[in-house]
């Protein structure tokens, strides 16, 4: 692979009007920003991968139960009108996936929350703002895949996590390594 690390982001993260709302949940972390800088960063949006439109209808993992159960074809993924988006989220996972592998990418920083992208919530399925503890399509089929997922509230665990695989100390101020 030869370089840097590179880490596969949630484009909403990084600024890109991507979210089913039509806006970003730009990040303002400082680990985020150097990497950025240094050229690590994959900007990704599995859900606009996967054909979705922006702005679109919220989805949710019915019954709140998380990405690996869409996986195994025992859960689906429903806007508030009751229409399964689940083929998309599929589909934009898989793309994620095949874009990580084909970078060496071992880490990623998913929008937490999302039925894509949550690391260690998604919304319950009821579509009343409801939270339940899970993991999207997307985050789900990479940590499968040995690739560690980390919520834009845990850059600092990414960082630690990269620093054990690479050695390259990214948490103090300074050149890297």
């Amino acid at each position: 692979m030869g370089g840097v690390e590179r880490i596969l982001v949630s484009a909403c993260l990084l600024g890109s009007r991507v979210r089913y709302d039509g806006g970003a949940k730009t990040s303002d972390d400082d680990l985020l920003a150097r990497w950025r800088a240094e050229g690590r960063l994959v900007r990704f949006c599995p859900e606009v991968e996967g054909g979705l439109p922006v702005p679109r209808p919220p989805a949710e993992i019915e019954g709140g139960a998380g990405g690996a159960a869409v996986l195994a074809g025992a859960a689906r993924i429903l806007t508030p009108e009751g229409d399964d988006v689940t083929a998309a989220f599929l589909s934009g996972a898989r793309q994620a996936l095949a874009v990580a592998r084909s970078l060496g990418v071992r880490v990623a920083i998913l929008k937490e929350g999302s039925p894509s992208c949550g690391s260690l919530r998604i919304y319950d399925g009821t579509h009343r703002g409801r939270t339940t503890p899970g993991q999207g399509v997307t985050t789900a089929l990479l940590e499968l895949n040995g690739i560690r997922v980390f919520g834009e509230d845990r850059i600092p665990d990414a960082a630690r996590y990269l620093e054990s695989l690479t050695g390259t100390v990214f948490t103090e101020r300074g050149d890297p390594g």
